[in-house]
């Protein structure tokens, strides 16, 4: 593998040092100011193709890459002046020259040879020109977004644009699967995309823009080409294929529809190759593009999710993984002032997961080891409704209401071996879990404007969530002396019930007074309000089939609890020279109380909790912002709750109604610069967080079984976390960069009686470079380094990886992937390799409408894979099983 990497990287300095011509200057204005972000093309007199192209830095410098001994057709364009054009002709010496614009302003001119551009930027928008990026290999938004310059798109499906996630995705202007980017960068066909746009300082509400901090939202547009216009467009693909012991399937048709007056999209997926177009994880963590309402608001009071564990996916890898998934997304314009739209996404997943795991209890050193066989099923549902009516330009009115409802349940089979004071024991346990939580989330927003110095903005949301978990173990082993229990038995058989109801209700009012164009002061009255109820009860089914329910007490749980805060704040904004800073205060009025065992236990305090922000611009891409923040950590219900629960079949839990809240100050750093003379992207963050008086955990072990119950600690938990990236363009078809993201936490519990602090601290550094090229093959290579640091154990993850794609004699399109692991612990004890192979050839002629794709994945047939985790008791290796090697043939029709 080291051969192979070292052959990518001489070929790709050989590529990017071949022989080539600069032509640079600086272009300025009549009175010699230099011109920022002036655009520059070079086309070929012969071939006229473009062979290069640039944007001017903040002193005017331009920078072209042409070939020797050429003529080329020099234009330059700056908006509000009279465009040029120039003509010079290569030899093999450098160019320098500079350019003067003229200052009549002819501005069609400069429109039209702007959108010729590959990258062009108007106020907060980047403009990407997609065909001046595509080689011909692309299938999909997200092959496309990969190729542009100061752009990422992870795992996971989502977007980043100069080191920041972006947080809606639209096309032609309409929310696509609001909340959510994966489906469309894993859907939307790159043949029908135009133009990019990437939208920065983006806020919804237009009457806010400027009011508000926004330096951290991004949004994106995709235009679509003048054919896909007012007609359905799409493909239809299926395929069969074959792999070890079974057939494999896929069966994915997509259409779309876009016009002035509404659009319409429809994406389903069948198949059993592991492709997972929403993972549980993706559905857990989709807000539907609710807004962050208390963000200012110094209190954090989130409800926590009462699931009992359902296994979660490595993104899509899995022993066997087989999916059923449907989703519609559809927007309309009823008139110019009423917008509505919405979604529905149905998903059905069978999954079955094989891990062998190893765990070291951090305190005694006894260890646990588990072989898992898992087969778990989803039904994943979500619906969205949105609607917008803005009359005029002083009103604005939005309702919003998101859906989510999940059945799913999971069987599991295990052996666990245990070695507890030296002594060897195994056994095997059948747990089972099921939940079906519903959530109905509904959002309500008023914007008025009074006039250019008064604006009012009331918001509200409401989030009603109905949970019913239901877990089973059945060992040979009893775990806990339960009051009530039944000893004895053959197999030991607990049953836990559990009911969580949730009323959470969120408003805020907010004033804007404009003190002058630069200044505002922002008054907000707001409250938060929950009532939640807990209920469970433990019960032992015995070996006869006799139901022996657990009634005592300290076995069961019917709780209420109730919390409010209510809040008054202050925010001054000030916009001084190349400073923005915004102050800010608020003060709290708290009061909670829950009722458990026919009793009330109630608090109640008022606390002032300031925040800053502050940006240094330092020029026009590139700033420096602080914040600060205190706030207010607040637990749910389930912390509170003193009867007991099952975690799982070694684990118990009861809270504790007297808990208090924690305190955290958060300080952050980010620095950010982006240079579009040379896509030079420069991003850095730095945040640290201390949190005093924390709900920590007291665990008493029996063995490996814990039982555990929350408590305020004294000491203070420590989080630094440090991100940093370079990547950058040049010579037109390269792009490269570097990265490092580091973690490092300090956290405080207590272990049978005894204090107990650790410390985990892990670090990832990563390189890559790749090449972009219209008609050679395209390489894409890397490295990356994973080190997690864990209280006595190190694990380590070497990982090379590499693409090439090829597309050639106008027909062919070749892709294949790569990916080396070397997984290992620092004294070798455990040291695993294994790879990842595929690879697919797609065949289509120019302009048919019909494409012929043989595709293999797992190509070294690589069976397992190595993961591993901590927690402030213990630290986990595991190893899991993925899908062997299989081949697929498919046929596409487009649309």
């Amino acid at each position: 593998m080291y051969k192979i990497l070292c052959f990518f990287v001489f070929l790709f300095t050989s590529i990017c040092f071949s022989q080539s011509v600069r032509f640079d200057g600086f272009i300025q204005d009549g009175q010699k100011n230099p011109l920022e972000m002036a655009n520059i093309m070079a086309v070929n007199s012969a071939t006229k193709a473009m062979d290069s192209y640039g944007i001017t830095n903040d002193k005017g410098k331009f920078q072209l890459t042409l070939k020797p001994n050429t003529a080329y057709l020099v234009k330059i364009s700056y908006l509000g002046m009279k465009s040029k054009e120039i003509q010079i002709t290569t030899k093999t010496e450098n160019i320098a020259q500079n350019i003067v614009m003229d200052d009549v302003g002819i501005e069609l001119e400069g429109v039209e040879i702007v959108r010729e551009m590959p990258v062009s930027i108007k106020g907060d928008t980047i403009v990407y020109n997609a065909d001046s990026f595509k080689s011909g290999t692309e299938r999909k938004l997200e092959d496309v977004l990969k190729k542009l310059p100061g752009v990422e798109v992870n795992a996971d499906g989502e977007i980043e644009v100069e080191g920041k996630k972006v947080s809606k995705l639209m096309v032609e202007g309409k929310d696509f699967f609001d909340g959510d980017t994966k489906l469309g960068v894993k859907n939307i066909p790159a043949d029908a995309i135009d133009k990019i746009q990437v939208l920065r300082n983006y806020n919804e509400v237009s009457a806010l823009k400027g009011l508000e901090n926004d330096q951290d939202n991004v949004a994106m547009n995709i235009k679509l080409k003048e054919g896909k216009k007012n007609f359905w467009f799409g493909d239809v693909t299926a395929g069969i294929g074959v792999a070890e012991l079974d057939s494999r399937y896929v069966i994915n048709p997509k259409l779309f529809y876009y016009s002035p007056k509404y659009s319409i999209n429809l994406i389903t997926n069948f198949n059993n190759i592991g492709e997972l177009p929403m993972t549980a994880q993706d559905y857990f963590k989709f807000t539907g593009g609710f807004k962050n309402m208390m963000k200012k608001g110094g209190s954090n009071f989130n409800i926590s999710s009462n699931d009992v564990g359902i296994s979660l996916l490595r993104n899509n890898r899995a022993k066997e993984i087989e999916t059923k998934f449907g989703a519609t997304n559809f927007a309309y314009s009823v008139n110019k002032a009423w917008n509505i739209s919405g979604f529905g996404i149905l998903s059905t997943s069978k999954t079955d997961l094989e891990t062998k795991s190893q765990t070291t209890y951090l305190g005694s050193g006894d260890q646990q080891k588990r072989d898992e066989e898992t087969h778990q099923k989803n039904n994943l549902g979500l619906f969205k409704l949105s609607s917008t009516y803005k009359p005029n330009d002083k009103f604005q009115f939005d309702y919003d209401i998101l859906t989510k409802l999940t059945k799913q349940n999971e069987d599991t089979d295990l052996l666990r071996e245990q070695v507890v004071n030296n002594i060897a024991g195994s056994e095997t346990i059948f747990t089972a879990k099921k939940q079906n939580p519903t959530s109905i989330n509904q959002n309500l927003s008023l914007y008025y404007t009074q006039s250019d110095k008064n604006i009012f903005a009331f918001e509200m949301q409401h989030l009603y969530q109905d949970e019913n978990p239901f877990y089973n173990a059945n060992l040979r082993t009893q775990p806990f002396n339960l009051l009530g229990y039944t000893p004895g038995q053959q197999r030991n058989d607990l049953n836990q019930d559990r009911f969580v109801k949730t009323n959470k209700v969120d408003a805020k009012l907010d004033y804007y007074y404009m003190v002058t164009p630069k200044s505002n002061i922002n008054i907000t009255l707001g409250n938060t309000y929950s009532y939640q109820n807990f209920n469970s009860h433990i019960f032992q089914i015995l070996d006869n089939g006799d139901k022996n329910d657990l009634n005592g007490s300290t076995n069961n749980n019917d709780v209420n609890y109730n919390f409010n805060d209510t809040f008054l704040g202050l925010h001054y904004k000030i916009l001084a020279g190349k400073f923005t800073l915004t102050p800010g205060v608020s003060l709290h009025s708290y009061t909670m109380t829950n009722t458990q065992s026919g009793t009330d236990y109630s608090q109640n305090f008022t606390k002032v909790l300031p925040d800053f922000f502050a940006l240094y611009q330092i020029k026009k891409s590139e700033t420096l912002t602080y914040n600060f923040s205190l706030t207010n950590d607040f637990t749910d219900i389930n912390q509170l709750a003193e009867g007991y629960v099952l975690s799982d079949y070694s684990s118990l839990f009861r809270g504790d109604r007297s808990l208090e809240n924690a305190t955290s100050q958060v300080h952050s750093l980010r620095y950010f610069k982006y240079n579009m003379f040379n896509f030079e992207n420069i991003f850095a963050n730095a945040t640290y967080t201390r949190k005093v008086d924390a709900i920590k955990t007291e665990a008493k072990f029996i063995g490996i079984n814990q039982e555990s119950n929350p408590y305020n600690s004294n000491l203070a938990d420590e989080t630094f976390s440090g991100l940093g990236s370079y990547g950058r363009s040049f010579l037109k078809n390269y792009k490269a960069s570097a990265s490092a993201n580091l973690n490092w936490s300090k956290f405080n519990n207590r272990q049978n009686g005894e204090p107990a602090t650790t410390e985990s601290f892990t670090q990832s550094y990563t390189v890559k470079a790749s090449t972009n090229y219209k008609n050679m093959p395209n390489i894409e290579f890397g490295y990356n380094m994973l080190i997690n640091k864990y209280s006595g154990s190190t694990f380590y993850t070497d990982k090379p990886f590499a693409k090439l794609d090829y597309y050639f004699l106008d027909s062919f399109s070749f892709v294949s992937e790569y990916e080396f692991y070397h997984y290992y612990n620092g004294n070798k004890s455990v040291d695993n390799e294994y790879d990842f192979l595929s690879a697919s050839l797609i065949y289509q002629k120019k302009n048919s409408q019909w494409e012929y794709k043989i595709a293999a994945t797992n190509l070294l047939n690589t069976r397992n894979l190595n993961d591993d985790n901590f927690s402030q008791f213990s630290t986990r290796v595991s190893q899991y099983t993925v899908q062997p090697r299989y081949i697929i043939f498919s046929m596409k029709y487009n649309l």
